[in-house]
């Protein structure tokens, strides 16, 4: 492969034991309703003050080793003129990016969604190469209702994350495969294993059907959880549940598990984490984070937009950051919240 030793150096920068990867990568909407929870508007001057406070947070990159970004963040600035990218890796934390285009209905498949962004997608993962990406991120969901996802939903999904993978270790970034089946509903943590061991299972058929190298890729799964709207699990019952499906379904090439926090409260994810290393601690992945709103939800709030408010937001993000790289190790405690 041509980009091999690029790819290698890559995950050996991001795959290491007690660091994760922020995920900073909200599309527009998403990123207009966090800063409307806190009475902010979404401008474009607000956006890069925020994700420049987020990758200038001094001591950031003893706990976090990755960055996704999104599309407009390559090319912004923060204040002392480093560009994104540049202020992440000055301290040691890879960035990447999101390249995927959002989640419609699949046709003909009522309850599937699938993801676009094919299109172009080696011409783009070029130019964010010479922005100063080194991985890419393809998010890829699946509801669980009485009938979805369907065996050619969980099909097609695997196949887009499969070509996106390979499209990425082609132009020399790492991928990042997120295969999210999603919290919403009242299913009970079984049917959520079910569907997790079917989704896992397809992802990893076709990335073998596309010659993805899986040493060169790091997977970001949902944990296993009971749905929303039926109740709350112990994090000893997530850990078990998460590690039974991912044993049965994850070969041990792959070399990290981030997982996406997948709307749990920052505690909530971080407890979880901490249960799956302890439990998993024989595992042959590196057990880690790739969070978006568990990591930044706190540093948000003591924000609110307001340039005063820099250092104590920058310091609920360390201590969040913190915690979970406690939790990598097996290491949290709830009492260390306080």
């Amino acid at each position: 492969m041509e980009y091999a030793n690029q790819l290698e150096s890559t995950i050996n920068d991001m795959v290491q034991k007690g660091r994760g990867v922020l995920a900073a990568d909200e599309s527009a909407p998403t990123i207009a309703k966090r800063f409307k929870a806190i009475d902010v508007e979404s401008t474009e001057e607000n956006r890069r003050a925020w994700r420049s406070l987020l990758v200038t947070t001094k001591g950031l990159g003893e706990y976090i080793s990755g960055i996704i970004l999104f599309e407009e963040t390559l090319s912004q600035k923060t204040d002392d003129g480093q560009t994104i990218p540049e202020a992440a890796w000055a301290q040691n934390i890879v960035p990447g990016i999101k390249v995927d285009k959002g989640k419609v209905p699949l046709a003909l498949s009522p309850g599937d969604l699938i993801t676009q962004g094919l299109d172009g997608l080696a011409d783009r993962l070029r130019i964010y190469k010479q922005q100063g990406a080194r991985f890419a991120k393809w998010r890829e969901v699946y509801s669980i209702d009485k009938h979805a996802p369907t065996q050619h939903g969980i099909k097609a999904n695997a196949e887009m994350l499969a070509r996106y993978a390979a499209a990425c270790q082609a132009e020399g970034l790492a991928p990042i495969v997120e295969p999210e089946v999603l919290m919403d509903g009242s299913h009970d943590i079984n049917r959520h294993a079910e569907v997790t061991e079917a989704v896992q299972h397809a992802v990893f058929h076709a990335l073998h059907r596309h010659h993805v190298v899986l040493e060169l890729m790091i997977l970001k799964p949902n944990m296993v959880l009971p749905g929303k709207d039926c109740r709350r699990a112990e994090p000893d019952e997530v850990a078990a549940a998460t590690l039974k499906v991912l044993k049965r379904t994850v070969p041990a090439a792959a070399p990290s598990i981030n997982f996406l926090s997948g709307g749990q409260g920052p505690e909530e994810a971080t407890a979880n984490l901490n249960a799956i290393n302890q439990q998993g601690a024989d595992a042959p992945w590196n057990l880690t984070i790739s969070y978006g709103r568990a990591l930044q939800q706190t540093a948000l709030q003591a924000w609110r937009g307001k340039k005063e408010n820099l250092a104590a937001a920058q310091q609920a993000l360390l201590k969040r950051a913190r915690l979970n790289h406690l939790a990598m190790l097996g290491e949290y405690q709830p009492e260390m919240e306080s």
